[in-house]
């Protein structure tokens, strides 16, 4: 979800609605799949690079982004799927996708990261990824659906099922609506190796909702 919003929140600020609908049909046209649950590669390229140059323009705009939140700081002793769960389900109750601070603690320093668009390795990296975003969002939230453990021979994992909405602060104010889960795989410290969402819409039917106009006012 970072890279993908980083990348749909910076990139159209300039167009006009006919020419938001132009690129969106250009999308459509050439990210075709061979598989419907598959990501275009180029897409994901594409992403990965706009992140980027969005980390690279708000460390010379600080002054008009916002004032971040100083990361919480936690005392952590997970020591089984109950204490992460625990701690997983607080930083859900504090909106973590959508206000950037989470419990970095439980995560190894070199926690895989990945969503239906991009890919990456680093715990530090998700953090300031998450906080790229927090200046585009207006009115948003994110709720659980629920949260369980997941156990099989190979892992033990924690998944959480979740519904972000949140209006982006762009001209035509879209509104995101995305249903997802994620599935966070443990380590036998039980700390989070890999964290891994899927959606409920594909990268392309993400990209329709920020090219469409919003109708009415935040609530």
């Amino acid at each position: 979800m970072a890279g993908a919003i980083c990348f749909h929140a910076r990139l159209p600020l300039q167009l006009s609605q006919p020419q938001r609908a132009t690129v969106l049909q250009k999308f459509r046209n050439g990210f075709r799949c061979s598989k419907t649950n598959d990501t275009p590669q180029l897409l994901k390229i594409v992403v990965s690079g706009a992140t980027e140059i969005l980390r690279l323009l708000s460390s010379f705009n600080k002054n008009e982004l916002y004032e971040v939140i100083p990361e919480q700081k936690y005392e952590t002793s997970a020591s089984s799927l109950d204490d992460i769960m625990m701690i997983l389900k607080s930083d859900y109750d504090n909106a973590y996708f959508v206000t950037g601070n989470f419990t970095s603690e439980i995560y190894t320093e070199d926690c895989i990261f990945e969503d239906p668009t991009i890919r990456f390795r680093g715990k530090d990296l998700y953090s300031r990824n998450l906080k790229l975003l927090v200046p585009f969002f207006e009115h948003p939230s994110i709720s659980l659906h629920y949260i369980k453990k997941v156990v099989n021979k190979e892992t033990e994992s924690v998944m959480a099922s979740w519904r972000l909405r949140t209006y982006l602060k762009l001209p035509w104010r879209p509104l995101i609506i995305i249903d997802g889960t994620t599935v966070y795989d443990l380590d036998d410290e039980f700390r989070i190796v890999k964290h891994v969402e899927s959606w409920s819409v594909s990268p392309l039917e993400a990209i329709g909702q920020i090219f469409t106009p919003s109708s009415g006012n935040p609530v």
